[in-house]
């Protein structure tokens, strides 16, 4: 088996242990109260009247620990972190959110803080799936240079680009 095989098997087994984990991996709808461009407008106000934002996103990154964990989640406005503590979202929602992967689709309600390293991120109290993605996406690599965003990927093929345009759509 090659390794995008291997990735899109090792994905479908996580899709099976969240339906036998109970969780609904395709729900039907999710409500959102700010897009993520909404929160660095304006974070000191939602920061000091404790506002709780609702928020919906592909992951970008993820970094699992042991009881906490921080990802990355972008919608069309814009990319925030999010972290996650085992204690605050429950332990069964942590177990499910440690079946996520990148390019997963997902609903997180909490509240907005700065961590230690003075990122606005978002303090997970509700976590839901909204899709599970079987195939992985695409390596991208951002830098800047001279002070511009450079995009650095492995989808150049101009043929392959206009053939598969919603690859194209989702990485640029």
């Amino acid at each position: 088996m090659d390794n995008e095989n291997q990735l899109i098997h090792a994905r479908k087994e996580k899709l099976g242990r969240l339906l036998e984990m109970g969780a609904n991996p395709f729900p039907t709808k999710a409500e959102r109260t700010h897009y993520i461009k909404d929160i660095f407008d304006d974070p000191e106000s939602l920061i000091k009247n404790k506002t709780i934002v609702d928020v919906v996103g592909r992951i970008r990154s993820l970094r699992k620990m042991g009881k906490a964990s921080f990802c990355h989640i972008e919608d069309e406005t814009g990319k925030i972190q999010i972290y996650i503590k085992r204690d605050d979202v429950g332990q069964e929602r942590y177990k499910i959110f440690k079946q996520c992967d990148l390019g997963d689709f997902v609903h997180v309600k909490g509240f907005v803080f700065y961590t230690l390293t003075n990122e606005l991120s978002i303090h997970a109290e509700e976590f839901t799936f909204l899709a599970k993605a079987i195939r992985p996406l695409p390596v991208v690599k951002e830098k800047i240079e001279d002070g511009k965003k450079v995009i650095y990927d492995q989808f150049a093929d101009k043929e392959l680009r206009y053939r598969k345009r919603y690859l194209d759509l989702l990485l640029n």
